[in-house]
């Protein structure tokens, strides 16, 4: 289950790589345009105001999510990515944070790309920071007797490409690629603001198979962790440096 307020908590931070990807599409006009994996619908406008004639087309896989988009003014739908099937009309794709959650997310990309039209863009950003403190931390107290069998194989596996991968794997002769990875340094504030950041993402797996009492052990047990991994400095500042990778493909 997706919490829309947790996950917004941070969307200064969260929403920053969207607008970077989308700087590099180069649709000046669109028929369709598709926000796949909208979330709480808070980056739609992003397509809408770029693109204002275009046609809309926002989904994802939460109902939570859908709700919150919904309450946005967002004609969001709840449908897996894994169905999703572009329309011919369709010019513009965000898939924002999304793709990290599907292992076989490079298979699905193969399968769109030819569906789409001449001149069409499809831009995609996933994290690149599962070798980060912050998911070392969370692997290692999954591992301890406490908890491995329990929940000790709930997290995502790590199946994001390097840049260069995404460009080897998605560059064909109706393609261009452009690919890259950018570590953004966050300045968080608040009281264990790096665990209430992976409770709204990494953690959701390791809460949805927890009960109350359970999941406030863990938090009891991770807070400290992460806390020494990210310090915080005399004037409440955390730094949280994050990896994205980006790619932006065009059919040409």
């Amino acid at each position: 289950m997706w919490d829309p307020q947790k996950y917004l908590s941070f969307s200064d931070q969260r929403d920053r790589p969207a607008h970077d990807l989308l700087a590099r599409v180069g649709a000046i006009r669109a028929r369709r345009v598709v926000d796949l994996g909208c979330g709480a619908g808070n980056l739609t406008s992003l397509l809408t105001d770029r693109w204002p004639d275009a046609a809309v087309e926002a989904t994802d896989v939460s109902p939570e999510m859908v709700a919150a988009a919904r309450a946005r003014g967002v004609a969001a739908r709840q449908e897996d990515v894994r169905d999703w099937k572009p329309s011919p009309d369709t010019d513009v794709v965000l898939c924002n944070a999304v793709l990290q959650w599907i292992p076989e997310h490079v298979e699905l990309l193969r399968r769109w790309l030819p569906q789409l039209s001449a001149g069409a863009w499809f831009a995609f950003q996933v994290p690149g920071n599962f070798e980060s403190p912050s998911h070392m931390a969370i692997r290692e107290l999954l591992a301890e007797p406490r908890w491995h069998d329990r929940v000790g194989g709930v997290l995502r596996p790590d199946s994001v490409l390097s840049p260069i991968g995404y460009a080897d794997e998605l560059t064909d002769p109706g393609t261009e690629v452009e690919a890259w990875e950018t570590t953004y340094v966050h300045a968080l504030r608040g009281a264990d603001p790096v665990l209430e950041w992976v409770t709204g993402t990494a953690l959701r797996p390791v809460r949805a198979a927890l009960d109350d009492a359970e999941w406030a052990d863990f938090r009891a047990a991770l807070a400290p962790r992460l806390a020494a991994a990210y310090p915080q400095r005399a004037d409440g500042t955390t730094w949280f440096p994050f990896r994205r990778i980006f790619a932006v493909v065009h059919r040409s």
